[in-house]
């Protein structure tokens, strides 16, 4: 046991041993407990090398290396669980005299290093475990002299540190590069295989692929190139050695699937070196980052006297050639050469190079700590003329890409970059902080990236729009990239997608029309997704290339609405382009399809509103042709369906040749117009069937479907009912009978009905089918051309449907008929209470009793009296319904009315003068006063209007003190509870808390007292009707706005309202006027001037009142030297003294 390797679990609870095995070469793996110290788990004896033993930090596997000399193999690790049972094993691919010294997990369990010797050389290897398959991702070569050793580090997962015996230590710092090319092809690194996969093709599962390249070493670096239909691949061995390899058009590997190509590595007078960062630069020229002066860089070349003295890094060119011709759709995987032309000496550690899009034999390369600077081909870096401080990173990013966005010319470059925190950076700013992995998405009409998929750390996938970022709109629209948690605002947020399982990372994104982005999940499957913001845009850029066809596959193979088509070119665009698209599609199955879907319903406002915006102007241009660009045609927008179906329609019968398949189409469109248009629809099923029935030989029948297949059809795709209606609209009882027995009626239903249709006069028949089908206007017409037999039913028809009185006038010419007609709809406007049109209506039938009794019931006095003129009554009948009406005015509340009746057909002046004093017509009442020269009238008007000045004047000054009642409640109310407000908001105490005492004294003044009673005032026996009149008016105003009441949450605005409510009307002001000068010409000009001047002393702190409190009612301050009544006072005597408002005032008696 001594001297035997203990490795412990993770948790320290086991430990496990090897053991050699008594009398035999093999060994055994024991698992002990810690604390008894008892073994817990024994293998299978195994011919295990050595005494290497690792387990992993997970706890899942313990890794060992077997000896497989035996089946004439190299060494192989091995799998054990802690049961001690073997789970699984991979052969290291080394000769069998090769041996492993040195076997580590790293800390996170995903990495698996070993430190092989081989017969010249030691190497470290680092493999990788995914969907089953052990992969060889990174080789180190070393010389045998230098005894290489290394150790994870112990925190960070990716980082491997390597020394050797002369003392020389390197940090290896590793990070993972998808290497997914521009045109979605994948290339995996497996020692010394690359694996291809063209992910538009074949979705293949690793470790499957399509075909591999086989090297003669290890892969460490590889770089693709694919532009101008050239496709090149450069590869960086372990041995040292370049490779490079030119592939045919992706288009034609499904060729070469299941082969293997051997590449040759390129032949170079000096040797090339060590390097990272391969890019190309062009389809000549690569770029990498070499290092120079170490010793496992000098393992396989002898360096010459120039690169002796070479040390640090440099920024290197290599120029490739090949002395082979390509053969197209064959692999040139030989005959290259390389040789370096350009080397540039860098100051400092590079983190990445990335090409630059923009501009051909550039590239941008990143310091150690953030700082980019553009390369530029045989010019090297000129840091004062080629730093980008806008495109530099705020800390180092080991992930780097440089991409072209924007619509415009020139287009922009954005850097994107992603560090070891997980902070995405663009440029200088940081897009999100929990970013696990990123893409980017292009519509390849023009190469430039439209939209970047992102993958958080909380398995949220977000499709950004490059647009939000350039116009820093992310913070709102992505809500920072952290999922919210809230199930209706997530059910709101259609920009995530929850990715299903956990870990998983976007490796790549099908461009163009396939919008589909590919996740890895950690056990290594791949997925294929289809975002739908994605399949919009790819559709939205199809419609704008005006590319129909592929737009329509795109809608049907993601079920996206097809209404999207039609609302995002524009109703009318879509119109005029509808003859394009057909000719586009030209399957009339997609086109049935198409036409089905069609609804009134936006898609882009409503259903895909988030992932949508309007198309510009220059696209809306685009989309028009020179034709139809000067047209100012406006299209209803509200018959969508119609109008779309209708261009579906006439393209039909212009792009598509006549088949039956097209006229079903047409039917299609006919059945699903809004309304449907059935009875076209029919028209041409008929015919269809009368060319059936002639038997000749009409060429078109061969186009057409047979008369039933066509009905079937119809019926198939619109109510039966609404057919079997719409046949009996073409008054076709035949095709009628035919559609009922199609749609499986049962002939009991409809037969006898047709049969007593079949009986009748055609006038008849045409009206019994019109009555049914609710076309009543033509079944008036039908029933007037009937003749005079039929005029009951025609009234009857008018009667139950009023509104064909209009059309029956026209239609019918005989008066007796037509004075019918008159009084039918008299009646009819006298039930639905329009007496005047009832009057008027009857007064052309010369019906004038009906009509004088229309005109009472609207109240119309003077219609009647007019009417009773014309009907010569006697006059004693007129004086009668003259006293009738008087006293029906009086008991409706109009007094005026009711005087002019009493005077002008009563001659009754006595009750006239009254009745104008009760209605307040102070200068009417005199003038008839005086013109029948009658003293004791003038009298009685003149106590009356003395009694009205005097109640007036008692309710202006009543008035004027509730004013400010009212007044000083509400400004004590609001001071209250602005103050509590104030007093919670600062101190956060409870209402209850709070000290009462800090309100105003105004508050405290009229707490003792009820500011809502009406009042006290003497009342006087002799009260006219008028003042009676006007405290009944007070009475209703009070009852309309409601009680106050005290402490409230009403209480506030309700005293608002009640100061309002207070306020003179226009009809008060005139009677006010109208007293005024009747007391000046009864010479009481003292009355008139009191009146007048205890008039204003109310309207004006009124209407200061209620400025004052709208003005508060906006204003949470409290201001006690602003907010009084005495300020506003004098603001409304200045401002509105000279207005309309006071234009009641005789200004004989307007004081200055």
């Amino acid at each position: 046991m001594f001297g035997s390797p203990i490795t412990w679990r993770g948790d320290g609870k086991y430990f496990a041993t090897l053991s050699e095995v008594l009398n035999s070469s093999s060994k055994r793996l024991k698992v002990w407990e810690r604390d008894g110290g008892a073994v817990h788990a024994s293998s299978e004896p195994k011919e295990l090398m050595g005494s290497i033993l690792d387990w992993m930090p997970s706890g899942a596997k313990i890794a060992a290396v077997c000896d497989r000399k035996a089946q004439n193999e190299g060494p192989s690790i091995v799998f054990f669980e802690r049961n001690g049972l073997e789970r699984s094993s991979f052969l290291i691919g080394e000769p069998i005299d090769a041996t492993v010294e040195l076997l580590k997990w790293n800390c996170s369990s995903d990495l698996l290093a070993a430190v092989v010797r081989c017969g010249n050389y030691d190497s470290v290897k680092i493999w990788f475990f995914s969907n089953n398959h052990w992969y060889l991702k990174h080789e180190i070569k070393y010389s045998r002299k230098d005894g290489v050793r290394f150790m994870w580090d112990p925190t960070k997962s990716q980082q491997l540190i390597c020394w050797s015996l002369d003392g020389q230590v390197t940090v290896y710092k590793f990070f993972w590069v998808t290497a997914i090319t521009d045109e979605s092809n994948a290339l995996v690194i497996d020692g010394s295989k690359i694996l291809v996969t063209p992910l538009p093709v074949f979705l293949m599962p690793p470790p499957m692929y399509l075909f591999s390249l086989n090297f003669p070493s290890a892969v460490r670096e590889v770089a693709f190139y694919s532009m101008n239909g050239k496709n090149r691949l450069a590869a960086l061995l372990s041995n040292g050695c370049l490779c490079v390899a030119e592939l045919p058009t992706p288009d034609t590997w499904e060729s070469l699937e299941g082969k293997e190509f051997s590449v040759e590595p390129c032949a170079s007078a000096t040797p090339l070196g060590s390097f990272v960062h391969l890019i190309w630069l062009d389809p000549h020229v690569l770029l990498a980052v070499s290092h120079h002066g170490f010793n496992h860089s000098n393992c396989y070349f002898q360096p010459s006297s120039n690169e002796d003295r070479l040390l640090g890094f440099y920024l290197q060119e290599i120029e490739l050639s090949c002395s082979e011709d390509n053969v197209p759709g064959l692999l040139t995987c030989s005959g290259w050469h390389a040789k370096v032309s350009y080397r540039n000496l860098l100051e400092g550690l590079v983190i990445g190079v990335a090409p630059n899009p923009a501009k051909r034999s550039s590239a941008f390369v990143q310091f150690d700590g953030g700082e980019v600077f553009e390369y530029t081909s045989k010019l090297g870096i000129n840091k004062l003329d080629f730093k980008h401080d806008e495109l530099r990173f705020s800390s180092s990013c080991s992930w780097m890409n440089v991409v072209l966005v924007g619509v415009t010319e020139p287009s922009k470059l954005l850097l994107f970059g992603l560090d070891d925190m997980g902070r995405l950076h663009v440029g200088r700013k940081i897009l999100c902080s929990n970013c696990s992995s990123f893409s980017f998405y292009s519509n390849l009409a023009d190469n430039v990236i439209t939209h970047l998929i992102l993958a958080t750390k909380q398995d949220l996938l977000f499709i950004v729009d490059i647009g939000d970022i350039l116009h820093g709109e992310l913070e709102l629209t992505y809500e920072n990239f952290i999922h919210v948690g809230n199930k209706r605002r997530e059910e709101e947020n259609n920009n995530f997608i929850n990715i299903w399982e956990r870990g998983a990372k976007v490796v790549g994104v099908l461009h163009g029309d396939e919008a589909a982005v590919i996740l890895q999940t950690n056990r290594g499957n791949l997925e294929c997704i289809y975002p739908r913001k994605l399949v919009l845009a790819s559709i939205v850029n199809a419609l704008n290339q005006r590319r129909f066809r592929d737009a329509l596959l795109m809608v049907r193979r993601h079920r996206i609405d097809f209404n999207v088509i039609v609302d995002y070119c524009g109703l009318q665009v879509f119109i005029q382009l509808a003859s394009e698209f057909v000719k586009q599609v030209k399957n009339l199955s997609y086109i049935t399809d198409f036409v089905c879907a069609i609804k009134h319903e936006n898609v882009t406002e409503k259903l895909y509103k988030k992932f949508l915006s309007p198309p510009s102007c220059k696209e809306q241009k685009d989309l028009l042709t020179n034709d139809f660009k000067g047209s100012d045609a406006s299209l209803d927008a509200n018959n969508k369906v119609s109008l779309v179906l209708l261009a579906i329609r006439r393209a039909l019968d212009e792009q598509v040749p006549e088949s039956p398949a097209r006229e079903l189409c047409i039917l299609t469109t006919l059945a699903r117009s809004d309304p449907p248009a059935l009875e076209e629809a029919l028209e041409r099923v008929k015919v269809i069937r009368e060319m059936e029935l002639s038997g000749s030989d009409d060429p078109r029948q061969v186009n057409c479907p047979s008369a039933e297949e066509a009905l079937k059809h119809l019926l198939w795709l619109s109510d039966p009912e609404a057919v079997f209606e719409a046949a009996l609209g073409l008054y076709d009882l035949n095709l009628a009978a035919i559609v009922a027995l199609n749609s499986q009626r049962d002939p009991k239903e409809f037969l006898p009905f047709l049969q007593e249709l079949e009986r009748m006069p055609d006038l008849l028949m045409r009206y019994n089918i019109d009555l049914r089908l609710h076309r009543f206007e033509k079944a008036l017409k039908h029933i007037v051309s009937a003749g005079d037999s039929h005029f009951f039913d025609c009234m009857n028809l008018m009667k139950k449907n009023p509104q064909l009185f209009p059309l029956g006038l026209q239609l019918i010419t005989d008066n007796t008929k037509r004075g019918q007609v008159l009084e039918a709809w008299g009646d009819h406007l006298s039930d639905e209470k329009c007496f005047e049109d009832a009057a008027a209506t009857y007064l052309c039938c010369t019906n004038l009793q009906k009509a004088l009794k229309a005109y009472r019931e609207c109240g119309n006095w003077s219609g009647m009296l007019t009417v009773a003129g014309l009907m010569k009554l006697e006059k004693n009948e007129v004086l009668q319904l003259a006293h009738e009406l008087s006293e029906e005015l009086q008991a409706l509340g109009k007094p005026g009315e009711a005087a002019k009746i009493a005077l002008e057909y009563c001659g009754d002046i006595n009750g006239g003068i009254n009745l104008l004093i009760s209605a307040r017509d102070w200068e009417e009442a005199l003038r008839v006063a005086f013109l029948h020269s009658r003293e004791d009238l003038v009298s009685v008007v003149k106590n009356a209007a003395l009694e009205c000045a005097s109640s007036l004047i008692d309710e202006y000054k009543e008035g004027l003190e509730k004013v400010g009642k009212y007044l000083a409640r509400y400004l004590a109310v609001r001071q209250r509870r602005l103050l509590l407000a104030a007093k919670l908001q600062s101190e956060e105490r409870s209402i209850n808390d709070l000290d009462d005492d800090t309100a105003s004294e105004a508050s405290s003044t009229f707490s003792g007292m009820s500011v809502y009673t009406k009042g006290t005032r003497k009342s006087s026996a002799a009260s006219t009707a008028s003042t009676t009149a006007s405290r009944a008016r007070d009475t209703r105003r009070q009852r309309s706005r409601g009680k106050i009441r005290p402490g409230s949450p009403g209480e506030e605005m309700a005293l608002v309202e009640h100061l309002k409510g207070m306020s003179l009307t226009a009809r008060a002001k005139q009677e006010l006027k109208s007293l005024l000068v009747s007391l000046v010409m009864l010479g009481e000009e003292e009355t008139a001037r009191k009146l007048q001047h205890v008039g204003e002393n109310f309207q004006l702190p009124h209407m200061a009142a209620v400025r004052l409190a709208d003005d508060t009612l906006s204003d949470d301050t409290i201001n006690e030297h602003g907010h009084t009544l005495e300020r506003y006072l004098q603001k409304v005597k200045t401002e509105l003294k000279d207005s309309d408002a006071f234009s009641w005032r005789c200004r004989v008696f307007v004081s200055h």
